[in-house]
């Protein structure tokens, strides 16, 4: 069997992106794989990086480098990067999947005269363009890595048309999009209770992602609307806020996250899979995240704002509802319309559509590249 090695600066049991190219080849390939946590339960050999614990002397060192543009002294002198270096050079394998920008520079050390894939999961030099401080100090080294190193790979991937196009147009690449899709499930639309809709939003609760706008949009619906927020939890004082926020309304609940391979048939009794996101910056203004494809497998309806390129599959597919801005109230308005017969047409739609938004279909394009490098 041929030899590929997949390396991600992440926890890989909780990346879905990762663990669903592990998925795609464990049973073809011998896959050895590095990243941060624990072993994920995956036919694969499992080498460890140590998550970094950075001190203060050393952020302001990086800091001081990063102004003065010294990006490859500062990406060299990274602890993740010296870990990989020490623990897989010298292993054997024919193909290198780097997973994210960060990791393209060491992939290609490692690789040698092998060939790298490298899967861009964001936009890198835009990806907080949001904060001003990333802007000044990591957003030229991330320019920096992309112009150097980017032709250098065999091929390219990324997750969606948006995000392709731009690393083309600035880098002279052509990434291949590869959705987020998930696995495809075995499930069956949930039965529409009458005079009943109920709401769910589930993911991290990152600030930037602006989730009280969605519990506003509870105040803009009627007593047929129930919303649960199902958060994993990333910031204990912006959780205390969203609960604050949303006290005094019984129809909204805080229930607890499941593990990733089981949110599809969790969320499977709900109707509407909620997802307002500002684009407060390039990658969340091109955003076509797991949970789109989360709620297509749990054969919800979508009710999404303006975010292109999740709007352009709702409308391919009749997948739901698509705002004219990204203001509760705009989407609010659209989910007053539902009828119980409305929200049983679109479920029926989504259904059908599950069929194609999975990653056994989506998956065969990367599955196709690989096999292109590794014949």
């Amino acid at each position: 069997m041929k030899r590929i090695l997949i390396l991600s600066f992440s926890v890989i049991r909780n990346d879905p992106r990762v663990m669903r190219q592990i998925r795609l080849l464990e049973k073809d390939y011998q896959l050895a794989v590095s990243g941060f946590g624990s072993k994920p339960d995956a036919n694969i050999r499992f080498l460890a990086l140590e998550n970094p614990r950075l001190r203060p002397l050393q952020k302001l060192v990086w800091a001081a480098k990063l102004s003065l543009r010294l990006s490859e002294s500062y990406y060299w002198s990274l602890p993740q990067v010296l870990q990989a270096l020490d623990l897989l050079t010298g292993l054997n394998f024919e193909l290198l999947i780097a997973n994210d920008i960060i990791t393209l520079p060491v992939g290609l050390r490692l690789a040698g005269s092998k060939p790298v894939l490298v899967d861009a999961h964001e936009y890198s030099p835009l990806e907080f363009e949001d904060k001003w401080v990333w802007r000044l100090l990591f957003a030229p080294h991330y320019d920096s890595l992309c112009a150097r190193y980017l032709s250098r790979a065999a091929c390219m991937t990324t997750v969606c048309k948006g995000i392709a196009d731009e690393y083309g147009k600035h880098y002279g690449v052509t990434p291949q999009v590869i959705y987020n899709a998930t696995i495809e499930q075995s499930l069956r639309p949930s039965r529409v209770i009458p005079g009943q809709v109920r709401l769910i939003h589930h993911g991290a609760a990152i600030r930037s992602r602006h989730l009280g706008m969605t519990i506003e949009l509870m105040r803009h619906l009627d007593e047929r609307f129930t919303l649960d927020l199902m958060l994993v939890e990333t910031d204990p004082v912006h959780m205390m806020e969203l609960r604050a926020m949303a006290r005094g309304d019984r129809r909204i609940r805080f229930v607890e996250p499941v593990a990733l391979e089981e949110i599809c048939q969790r969320i499977n009794e709900y109707d509407v899979g909620l997802f307002l996101l500002p684009p407060v910056n390039f990658n969340y203004r091109h955003a076509l995240p797991n949970k789109f494809f989360e709620f297509v497998q749990a054969r919800l309806v979508i009710a999404i704002g303006p975010s292109p390129e999740m709007a352009a599959l709702v409308d391919q597919y009749s997948l739901g509802l698509v705002a004219d801005s990204f203001q509760p109230e705009a989407l609010a308005a659209m989910l007053r319309q539902l009828t119980d017969e409305s929200l049983m047409t679109y479920k029926l739609a989504v259904d059908r559509a599950a069929a194609e938004l999975n990653f056994g279909v989506v998956g065969k394009a990367l599955r196709h590249e690989i096999q292109r490098l590794v014949p």
